[in-house]
């Protein structure tokens, strides 16, 4: 029986706390209102516009000296006139079109004093679009910054729940394939998958959360804004309007609900009849076990494409991708089967699973070089295919991300295909723990920032950087995860008895 060392679990608590603590500290310094926003812009240019901004006696001279010259019925004003107040107009808050300001002081020199009370009411009115522009403008920053706790939160929610999806999908695989090697491993795999269910609970509150609009702050999914598909209102959208018989709340939580009822009723037979077979007599847990791994893996296959288009494709609910779901699946599978890997590493440095082999250990980097390589090609055909076709409604999905997340977008590639395809393309570095650690950590890590980079962008803008709520989030679910898995563990035997390939998987060398 596995023990779950205290300085481990005492580890998983403190990332649980600080997380916590992180966590809270992000959404209290979230911007309330949209003068909390106009102070975070200015104090973010004030520094970078200081040195190019007039001084504010020079901008006063120019006005007055705009107006001695309308006053005199003057056609023309020096150039000075207008560069200082077009320079000014450039490092104002309401960031004015230099070439406006120079048309409308022009326009205003030259018009003649009978004009004057027209071209000011016309004037106005400008000034009253202007004022509303930026009005505009401040609500949606205020969204963003409003929506960065909160989609930091999602991303390492859904992102540790689909690490014991992918790996619930793994064992089901080992099952209905009727599997050799892999049985040592088991418990292992039912230990990661234990945490399926208290990821699914809080998963799921979060999305009754944000569906129910409990927060204000919580824009995550703007076609559950009920304005974008009122015809009458300003915010009407007419794609997510044609998009609402699927894009509603209700079928989205029902859908949700569904799938992760199944998915944990799955696993907690999968775990009932595993112990089972452990004091059996035959080999009737085992049969049970086959049979519904058969089920499972067709219920996955529709459920996981459906999970990925409501998860996450759908905080892009005007861009769409028919390969979307292979390739989320990609990216969790992998992550999953590294989990396992490294989880098995550490047991084994520890003295348990005693008949685990590099063997073992040599089939699971496989898996992990060779899912590398699977995810690659479906980014790449995903990739180059949107952007040979630059289609504009499509094409916009990837020229955000290259514009706004250059660093992450393409870091991301480096460290899930370039780093993996360099590192364990050997079969002797395969059998070396920490080629597969270090191999294994570079995976992880670049598989969170692929989800960062499919939720982020749609969610924050341009308003993204990793800060204290994408740290503390992180730290957060990993400290759960860690305890959760841990104490699985300790609840029945590390190595199962009983499995009909127990043996050959004990045995297990080439």
């Amino acid at each position: 029986m596995y023990t779950f060392s205290s300085k481990l679990k005492t580890f998983s608590f403190i990332l649980m706390i600080l997380g916590l603590v992180g966590i809270g500290i992000g959404f209290m310094a979230a911007p309330k209102t949209i003068e909390d926003v106009e102070k975070i812009e200015a104090n973010s240019h004030h520094e970078g516009n200081h040195s190019a901004a007039p001084a504010h006696g020079e901008v006063v001279h120019a006005i007055e000296e705009g107006k001695d010259a309308v006053e005199h019925g003057e056609t023309k004003v020096s150039d000075s006139v207008v560069t200082t107040l077009a320079a000014h107009a450039d490092t104002s808050v309401n960031n004015v079109d230099s070439s406006s300001v120079h048309a409308d002081v022009s326009h205003d020199v030259v018009a003649e004093p009978a004009a004057h009370t027209d071209n000011h009411d016309a004037h106005a009115t400008a000034d009253a679009h202007s004022h509303d522009d930026h009005t505009a403008h401040l609500e949606h920053v205020l969204h963003q910054l409003q929506n960065k706790p909160w989609a930091a939160l999602y991303v390492a929610c859904i992102f540790f729940m689909l690490i014991s999806v992918g790996v619930l999908a793994f064992y089901a695989i080992q099952y209905a394939a009727q599997a050799g090697w892999s049985p040592i491993l088991f418990r292992v795999m039912e230990g990661i998958t234990a945490y399926l269910l208290p990821g699914s609970i809080i998963f799921f509150l979060f999305l009754v959360i944000t569906g129910a609009h409990v927060f204000e702050g919580n824009h995550l999914f703007v076609w559950m804004n009920p304005d974008v598909i009122n015809p009458e209102h300003a915010d009407f959208d007419k794609l997510i309007f044609n998009k609402k018989g699927w894009l509603n709340v209700v079928r989205f939580l029902v859908t949700a609900a569904i799938f992760l009822a199944v998915w944990n009723w799955v696993r907690f037979k999968f775990r009932q009849n595993s112990i089972a077979q452990d004091t059996a007599t035959d080999n009737a847990p085992y049969k049970r076990n086959f049979k519904l791994a058969a089920f499972f893996l067709v219920f996955f296959i529709v459920s996981e494409s459906i999970m990925s288009w409501d998860w996450i494709m759908s905080v892009d609910p005007h861009w769409y991708s028919t390969l979307f779901g292979w390739y989320v699946f990609a990216s969790f599978f992998v992550s999953g089967i590294t989990v396992i890997a490294m989880i098995t590493l550490y047991l084994k440095s520890k003295g348990y699973l005693e008949h685990v082999n590099t063997s073992h250990i040599h089939d699971l980097a496989k898996f992990m070089f060779g899912i590398s390589i699977f995810w690659t090609y479906l980014w790449f055909s995903q990739f180059m295919l949107i952007w040979y076709s630059n289609i504009p409604e499509e094409v916009t999905y990837y020229v955000t991300r290259i514009e706004h997340y250059k660093l992450p977008f393409f870091g991301m590639l480096a460290l899930n295909f370039i780093f993996p395809l360099l590192i364990l393309i050997n079969t002797d570095f395969k059998r070396l723990t920490w080629i597969v650690v270090m191999a294994g950590i570079v995976i992880l890590f670049g598989h969170y920032i692929d989800f960062f980079n499919m939720i982020m962008p749609a969610t924050v803008g341009d308003q993204w950087f990793i800060g204290i709520p994408e740290i503390s989030s992180l730290m957060f679910f990993l400290g759960l995860f860690i305890f959760i898995v841990f104490s699985a563990l300790t609840k029945a035997p590390i190595e199962p008895k009983g499995n009909p390939f127990i043996e050959e998987s004990k045995h297990f060398h080439y």
